[in-house]
């Protein structure tokens, strides 16, 4: 449970889901309704398929560049801090709406690098490597998908919430989301390098 709990939590905050949402929400401005839904549910699978990919082969992608759990952690880490910081000055780039059929967008950008940006790769590499027995890993992977699908539910409710929060609200609380980020970020690279540096504590 405690697996369950952590992952989901984890991942939830690394997709930064209302700077997702305010992208979405730009990108959809001249959809109708349905067409909002029907581009949130592409999303929702188009991030799940990459994310439980990215999870499963993270193992054999340090195997073959031959690259530690804990210098990948650092990097990964380094670059969710980045992101963070431009979250929180509101300077992260957006997507831009293009008149492009809204199928188009589902997988880039909205899914990547929108949803899944590098430092995202990154965390779900290292999870991935990181658990010890197959059911952790089965249980890892039950919670990223329950996230990415709270995810794609916010997306699916996007008109709602726009006019329950508002714009102006949802910039508020994707500035609050970066700053869970950074201390995020900032754990990852404090573990890597106490793993690296073999300290106690």
């Amino acid at each position: 449970m405690d697996i369950f709990v952590s992952t989901f939590l984890k991942m939830f905050f690394i997709m930064t889901p209302f700077f997702v949402l305010s992208v979405f929400l730009t990108m959809t401005n001249e959809a109708t309704v349905q067409e909002k839904r029907a581009l949130a549910i592409k999303v929702t699978v188009a991030v799940i398929v990459t994310s439980l990919v990215l999870l499963y082969f993270g193992k054999h992608i340090f195997s073959v560049f031959g690259i530690t759990l804990d210098a990948f952690r650092i990097g990964a880490g380094a670059l969710l801090f980045l992101s963070a910081v431009e979250l929180v000055k509101g300077n992260k780039e957006s997507a831009k709406a293009q008149e492009k059929a809204l199928s188009e967008i589902a997988v880039v950008p909205l899914a990547i690098p929108v949803t899944i940006g590098p430092g995202t790769i990154g965390i779900l590499l290292v999870m991935g490597a990181s658990f010890e027995s197959t059911s952790s890993l089965i249980v890892g992977s039950i919670a990223l998908v329950c996230a990415v699908i709270v995810i794609g539910m916010m997306l699916y409710s996007a008109s709602i919430i726009e006019k329950l929060v508002g714009k102006q609200g949802l910039l508020v609380i994707s500035k609050i989301t970066g700053l869970f980020l950074a201390a995020l970020s900032a754990q990852i690279i404090f573990t890597g390098i106490k793993n690296f540096l073999g300290l106690d504590t």
